[in-house]
């Protein structure tokens, strides 16, 4: 590993884990289901028409009809919501009730903005693990559709002008993603050439047929210009293009620098989608006689300076990787969100990852970065590739808006 620009932080919390990769508990936490539904081009997609309650409702179900569990024994769950008004709380407790989930079920929704639903599902993890609850759901949803672009944040001026760290929340984040290529030496050349791998991996996996075990198929209606409506069922992630290359790429203009690199085409997409992942302790799943994908092992979230948020990924996996007692080189697949080419890229170059290990399945900039879903939704991706390709360890972790690095460790069965 190479260094690292800030000290990072490693608590030594190795001895207090309660899971240990390697062995099995009745104690683990385990993932039982994880779905998602498809990521659609935001505004112009299958769901531009769907609301958010409308998807994270449909992932709720499919978690029900795929387990055929008792959907009164979940006693919690968490959503993890971005953009939505009132933080999607009212709306995310209609939908888990038109799911089928009793009254007696409660509901929660967090923000953690890009970590949300990794945070919704280490948030559930840790409330089983702590005796507060037996079975929980951690989700994620956004509809960028329809509160992405409406939202509006307003910030104090005092604290903007008194702290130069406070003042660089305020960055947007493509200024943050042109930081890191600038202070890096991450190029535009080596940031479109990850890009188009992005494509061509998630373009392979499409065609052959990957993603259809993690994507719940959903109805959905779309209304044209003239207000006609019909219905669908959306059952691909849209964002993909198989055709992509480095020409192509070269030919768009910098979006938020006259001289940056950072372009529509090495960033993340804006989409609409929901995911959700049930999760109980060992002993629970094996007296229901639920199947189990594999556990959750550990997470942790870290800060870095706002004005590169975008290394958060390259702090957080270090202090994971120590929770857990692994090294760089004991993951097997590493699902880092894409939300610019030069932050994936950071990190991979400054940690040493291989490659051939950092989403293979492609990442964000190929399949889309609905906010709060996104970290729901690499757990829903990363089992089925695990068990695919008979591996064991997986990391999921991606960069957060104000400078914010998450990562959780999973393991297969």
């Amino acid at each position: 590993m190479s260094s690292l620009p800030y000290p990072i932080r490693l608590p030594a919390l190795a001895d207090a884990q309660l899971t240990r990769v390697g062995q099995k508990s009745p104690e683990d936490i385990v993932v039982v289901s994880a779905v998602r539904t498809a990521m659609t081009k935001g505004r112009k997609g299958g769901f531009k028409d769907t609301l958010a309650d409308e998807l994270l409702a449909n992932v709720l179900k499919a978690l029900l009809t795929k387990t055929g569990i008792d959907p009164a024994l979940v006693q919690d769950i968490v959503v993890g919501n971005v953009a939505a008004k009132a933080g999607l709380a009212t709306p995310a407790r209609m939908a888990a009730l038109y799911a089928g989930f009793p009254e007696s079920t409660s509901v929660a929704t967090l923000n953690r903005q890009c970590s949300s639903g990794l945070q919704a599902c280490v948030q559930i993890a840790t409330a089983i693990q702590a005796g507060l609850i037996d079975i929980g759901i951690g989700a994620g949803v956004e509809s960028m559709t329809h509160d992405y672009f409406s939202r509006e944040v307003k910030v104090s001026e005092k604290l903007a002008s008194t702290s130069a760290a406070a003042n660089d929340c305020k960055l947007p984040m493509g200024l943050t993603s042109e930081n890191v290529a600038t202070e890096y030496g991450i190029t535009r050349e080596e940031q479109d050439a990850f890009s188009v791998d992005s494509h061509k991996k998630a373009a392979a996996a499409q065609a052959a047929g990957w993603f259809k075990e993690e994507i719940v198929p959903v109805e959905a209606t779309i209304v044209d210009k003239d207000g006609n409506s019909k219905t669908i069922v959306v059952d691909q992630d849209e964002g993909i293009r198989a055709n992509s290359s480095l020409e192509g790429l070269a030919k768009l203009k910098p979006v938020f620098k006259k001289d940056g690199s950072t372009t529509a085409g090495n960033a993340s997409q804006i989409s609409d989608g929901a995911a959700a992942v049930l999760l109980m302790k060992r002993k629970t799943a094996l007296a229901l006689k639920l199947p189990i994908l594999g556990k959750y092992v550990t997470a942790c979230s870290v800060g870095v300076p706002p004005h590169v948020m975008g290394i958060g990924p390259a702090y957080a996996i270090p202090v994971v990787l120590e929770r857990a007692g692994l090294g760089i080189n004991d993951v097997d697949i590493y699902e880092i969100n894409e939300a610019f080419a030069s932050q994936a890229l950071y990190t991979v170059k400054a940690l040493g990852i291989p490659h051939e290990k950092v989403n293979p399945k492609g990442g964000a900039i190929a399949l889309g970065h609905p906010l709060g879903c996104t970290g729901a939704r690499q757990v829903a991706t990363l089992f089925p590739e695990l068990h695919r390709t008979d591996k064991r360890i997986g990391i999921t972790s991606m960069c957060v808006g104000t400078g914010i690095g998450m990562a959780a460790i999973w393991e297969r069965e």
